[in-house]
């Protein structure tokens, strides 16, 4: 899975979202994601990071994504 991929998914699933990701370990299923949205305002952040875990359900349960670090914010 390449980062492209991972950055197409969160867009579809929070359609104002900044995304960057990072492989973190050259593999291709170590990330590190940092998503900006204004879908966050008012959302603690552990259901910030639920709704990022939500829309990569697919690429986690079938071992795309191995490992995985979540970073979210809003822009204000």
């Amino acid at each position: 899975m390449t980062p492209l991929d991972l950055t197409a998914i969160l867009r579809a699933a929070i359609p104002d979202a900044e995304v960057e990701v990072t492989d973190t370990t050259g593999t291709l299923d170590h990330f590190a994601i940092r998503v900006v949205s204004d879908a966050f305002a008012g959302v603690s952040l552990l259901d910030q990071h639920r709704m990022v875990y939500r829309a990569l359900e697919a690429p986690r349960a079938d071992g795309r994504i191995h490992a995985l670090e979540i970073h979210t914010a809003t822009r204000s």
